[in-house]
């Protein structure tokens, strides 16, 4: 019988960390191997089950990368940007499906990333849900059959601990609604507005973040024009979707020629 492809989770102990590794754990289609935190951490040389309060899974916490990736055939990756594009060069070594669900990342970073393209699969979401990316393509479709009559603003509300403004999925929504009008996002992009700002320019694309409590992910888009308003809205109650997207990527990458991929590759849209 073949045997399961065996995935590590990085940023073992965070939100997703947690949810990716009770997943993959309890999944059929795939074995955890591996589980990385950065150095120093309480975790470290602890069972990843134990150490998050249930039964043991035979998987010990590590800070070496290379370690836990030497035995798996992919890498699932919700960090920060820096780590990631660490990770993606050992991953790239290895030959390893990388995941990556980190956001945050400027353009000299993303442009990093590359490289390590030539010789893995890279998959890079800033959303990994299924909802979220069938809203990419509406946004697309709507921005394209509405003229700049019609306002695009994109609003984004996350828990308190979020670092990174606006979301990845935000960015993505922006995209989309860029490409739909045939402009390019960084021409257009308006992301403050503070004190006396003047009329809005005709054809931006607004983007407004909140920030507070435990609010796993709201993202709106808004075409405001002439008499009417349209709103496309998609609200994540379960974190563990994300999970389920990452996972279903990294189950997705086997055997894929080397390259970068996004979820609208894994989900055939």
């Amino acid at each position: 019988m073949t045997q399961l492809p065996g995935l590590v989770v990085t940023g073992a102990s965070g939100r997703m960390g947690r949810m990716l590794v009770q997943m993959i754990a309890a999944s059929d289609k795939a074995r955890l191997v591996g589980a990385v935190e950065r150095s120093g951490h309480d975790w470290i040389g602890q069972d990843i089950g134990t150490a998050m309060g249930g039964a043991a899974l035979g998987v010990r916490v590590t800070d070496d990368p290379l370690e836990a990736f030497a035995q798996a055939q992919g890498v699932i990756d919700f960090t920060a940007p820096r780590a990631t594009l660490d990770f993606a060069q050992l991953a790239a070594q290895a030959r390893l499906v990388h995941v990556i669900g980190t956001t945050g990342f400027t353009e000299d970073e993303l442009n990093a990333l590359k490289p390590a393209a030539r010789h893995a699969v890279i998959v890079r979401a800033g959303n990994m849900s299924l909802g979220v990316n069938l809203l990419v393509q509406l946004t697309k479709r709507v921005a394209a059959a509405l003229d700049a009559d019609y306002d695009i603003e994109i609003v984004e509300a996350h828990h308190n601990l979020k670092v990174d403004a606006p979301s990845g999925t935000a960015l993505m929504l922006g995209e989309a609604a860029a490409e739909g009008r045939g402009v390019a996002l960084a021409d257009v992009s308006d992301r403050g507005r503070d004190g006396i700002t003047g009329a809005r320019r005709r054809g931006d694309i607004g983007f407004a973040a909140i920030r507070g409590g435990d609010v796993i992910g709201e993202h709106d888009v808004i075409f405001a024009g002439p008499g009417e308003r349209i709103v496309l809205r998609h609200l994540a109650s379960d974190r563990a979707l994300f999970a389920r997207g990452a996972l279903r990527a990294a189950l997705w990458g086997q055997g894929r020629a080397p390259g970068e991929y996004d979820m609208m590759d894994v989900l055939g849209l």
